[in-house]
Parts: C-alpha cells; structure tokens; sequence
C-alpha cells in the first residue's frame, strides 16, 4: 500500500450554528401613545383582531339611552370597518369608519362617548365649514373624493387638516361629557390652550394658532366629517350606504326638532345649535346697510330741480329758462324706539347703527338726524351734534308720532328709518319718502302681561323690514 493511500483524508471543519438575533429593543425617545389613540397596526406578532360589532352596537345603544336627542342620529350612520383607521373616523355622507383594535381595548362607556363626538361632528356640519374655513384662507387643495386612493397631503395640508380637527372638538367636548358618559382619556378641551368654552370652531381658528398642540396630537383624525379635507380610505360620494344632502338634511332637522320639543333634556350648546341650525344668523348689518343705500340712491331720493345751472333744454324754448335736476346727499332720519319693551342692549345697538346709517349715505353726519320716541316723539338732533346723544324714553309705543316728528323736522327727508321691536302701532298711509324698519328679535309667544289678547302688528308692507341680531 502506498503512503498517499495510508493518509486518512480531511474531514471539513463544523460550520458554526447562527445565533438568535436579540429582541428589538425600544426607544427610549418615542413618546408612548395612549391606547385610545393607537392606530390599528399593533405589536409584531399580534394577530389583530375582528370588530367586536356587538360590543360596538351595544355602546351605540348606551349613547342613545343616555342621549336620547341624538338617537336619530346615532342610528343614521352606517359602520365601516377599515384597520387603516387610528380610532372612528367619519364623512361627510355619515359613514363612520372603525378600528377593530380600537374597539376591542375601549370600554363600552367611553365608546359611546366616541359615538356622540363622531356624530357630533356631523350634526354640527364641520366638514363644509372646514372646507369653507379652507377656502377663506387660501388653503384648500383639489381633492379626489370619488375612490379610496387620494393624493397625499403636504406637511402644510396635513397641519392645516389637524388646526381644524383641534378646533371642531374643542366646540365639541366642552358640554357633551358627563351625565353617563364619561371623557375618554387624552379628549382635546379647550382648558389645554387656556381658551374659554362655548366658541364655533371658526372662533377657536381665529383666536388660537395651535401650534403648541399639534406636534401632541399628530394621532387625531376624525375624518374628513369633523374638517373637511378626503382620507384615502373614505368611500367618497358614490360609495355604498352614503346619505344624499336631502337624507342628511332630514336627520339634522328632526334632531333639532326632538331638541326644540324637549329642550331641558339637552346642554345649551345644543340648543342654540337646534334653534339655528335651519335659521342662521343673517348678516344684518350689511343688510341694513344695503337697505339704507338702496333707500337713498332710489330714482327721486335726493332729486330736485334747481336754477342753479339751467337745463340744455332751454336753448330749445327760445326766452324761457327750464330749471335742471339736480341730485343732492339724501337726508336721513333715525326714529329710534325708546319704550320700556326695548332693553338698554338693543338701545346701544341702535346707536352704533346710526353711525352706521351715516356711513351708507356717503358720511354726511349733518345729513343724518335722531328722534327718540317712544309714546311721544322728542327732537330730531342731527348726528353732527349727536355724539352724546340722549335717548329718551321708557313709556309706552306709538310710532306714529316718531314718522310725524321726521317729516316735519326741517327738510323732507328722502329716507326714514325705524329701529324698534315692532310693538307699535304703525302710521295708515305710506310716508312720501323711502322707509327702512330694522327690527329688533322677539321671542316666539311673547305676550303682553296687561293685555294677553294684545297681537303686535306687523311692519306695513311699503316698508323694507331687516331683522336685526
């Protein structure tokens, strides 16, 4: 045998077995999220869980039991599961989108709590007054609103989308807590910018720049329902179970109507919400204002003739001299209602609409006179003289004296102009000039105490009537 055959031939080395690779360790400098905020991802290896649609229903249910002006509501919105939800979340066509794992770690109690603020957002139309806040200030971007793919926001967009989200749930979560439903924990108030309760969203955009919040509350999202701007999972309008503007329109008016019939059961924020709702407030300041100038530049308001600059008629009436007509500042007289019915407020209102008055005949203050009349008409006082004007009063009403007083009072005037409640008797025929009646708001079933059969009459027809307030 040879030496090369006697040689034991080399076995390999063992390969080495890879070790475990050490469990992630988390960082120290990622601040925590409450649960209530977390989105639907979850830790590694946790399976996510299916929407416990009973236990949702069933807080949907605790909503209505402790809400129960808000049931129709509640029931009108359609749940959509969607795990790329971080809570609830809802459009504008009252869907709410929902988070299986958001779900299953929130107690029942403060998941109807949940149910009101995302339904709150819709009764209280904070998606078009978010789009309309965004067109305001230059903000609004083209959307996609028909599928479920969007374009991305911009960082800009998205801090923009999150002042409004802060600010619809401060208007929101300063009354709709307590008696039975408790705040979840992390709810945005308005305490947390010092900012006082009881505001519009509008008012908190206005008065706070919430920067200090945002970084805080990059979490919130309550869906394009609560500012106006798409998310990438909202259905859009051609989605299934949306509600047409005519539907949603229906389930606000008989919320307000459920409200108005049993208003003690309600806070008062949703009060004034059930009373405006289908009757906002008007601009009645523009109003009155164009009502005067439209009053003042009518054809024959100002208008008469004058020999001052003879008419280019003349040189066809050979010896005869045609006067021409001439247009003049319109002079203006304020009969202001001073009778007990009327309260120092609205007497301060008046006021500050004389100055007002002024303004829309040209600025004229000597063209603008006062009257103060309540069973008796006082002096006119021209507005020149009038800065410490004293309104006289606290009797009973009778206006007629006040338009008597106005068309005697030096030269005719070209517009007269009431602000009174309209308790008061009102002149027979029509004065021979223009007339404006702002009209102070009575409560709905106001009655004379003396006199229960006493029916106010309404303003004449020849008059143009703006409700003021």
């Amino acid at each position: 045998m040879t030496e090369a055959a006697q040689r034991p031939v080399p076995h390999p080395p063992p390969r080495p077995v890879p070790r475990p690779a050490p469990p992630p360790v988390p960082d120290p400098g990622r601040a925590a999220v409450p649960s209530r905020h977390e989105g639907s991802g979850g830790p590694v290896g946790r399976p996510e869980p299916a929407l416990d649609m009973a236990k949702l229903l069933a807080a949907r249910l605790h909503a209505v039991k402790v809400r129960p002006y808000l049931a129709e509501a509640l029931f009108a919105l359609h749940v959509v599961e969607d795990r790329s939800v971080p809570t609830m979340a809802v459009d504008a066509h009252w869907r709410c989108y929902v988070s299986p794992r958001f779900v299953d770690r929130l107690p029942v109690e403060e998941l109807a709590g949940v149910w009101v603020h995302e339904v709150s957002h819709l009764l209280r139309d904070h998606h078009g007054r978010g789009e309309r806040y965004a067109r305001e200030q230059g903000e609004q971007r083209e959307y996609r609103p028909g599928g479920r793919s969007g374009t991305p926001a911009t960082p800009a967009e998205g801090w923009e989308r999150l002042r409004r989200n802060i600010a619809a749930d401060f208007e929101i979560n300063d009354d709709i807590y307590g008696d039975g439903l408790p705040r979840p924990a992390g709810a945005v108030l308005p305490s947390l910018l010092r900012l006082p309760d009881g505001l519009l969203m509008e008012e908190y955009l206005r008065t706070a720049s919430m920067s200090g919040l945002t970084a805080d509350l990059a979490w919130l999202d309550c869906g394009s329902g609560a500012d106006g701007q798409h998310r990438p999972w909202e259905l859009g309008p051609d989605g299934a179970h949306g509600l047409s503007r005519q539907q949603r329109d229906a389930v606000r008016f008989r919320v307000a109507e459920g409200i108005k019939g049993r208003p003690g059961e309600a806070p008062e924020g949703w009060r004034r919400w059930a009373d405006e709702v289908f009757h906002p407030p008007q601009p009645w300041r523009q109003l009155l204002g164009a009502a005067v100038r439209s009053a003042a530049g009518a054809p024959g308001a100002g208008e008469d003739h004058s020999y001052r600059r003879p008419s280019r008629r003349s040189a066809g009436v050979p010896g005869v001299l045609l006067p021409s007509l001439r247009r003049t500042p319109p002079r203006v007289r304020v009969v202001i209602d001073t009778s007990a019915s009327v309260s120092d407020a609205e007497l301060g209102s008046a006021l500050l609409e004389v100055a007002a008055i002024s303004r829309a005949v040209g600025g004229r203050r000597d063209l603008v006179s006062v009257i103060s009349c309540d069973a008796a008409a006082g002096v006119a006082v021209p507005l020149c003289r009038a800065e410490h004007i004293e309104l006289i009063g606290g009797g009973g009403t009778d206006l007629r004296s006040g338009f008597a007083r106005a068309l005697r009072s030096g030269p005719r005037p070209d517009v007269i102009v009431a602000l009174t409640d309209g308790q008061t008797p009102w002149p027979s025929a029509p004065p021979p000039c223009r007339t404006v009646v702002g009209l102070f708001p009575r409560p709905a079933g106001a009655v004379d105490e003396e006199n229960p059969d006493y029916t106010p009459d309404t303003p004449p027809s020849w008059a143009r009537v703006v409700t003021i307030g």
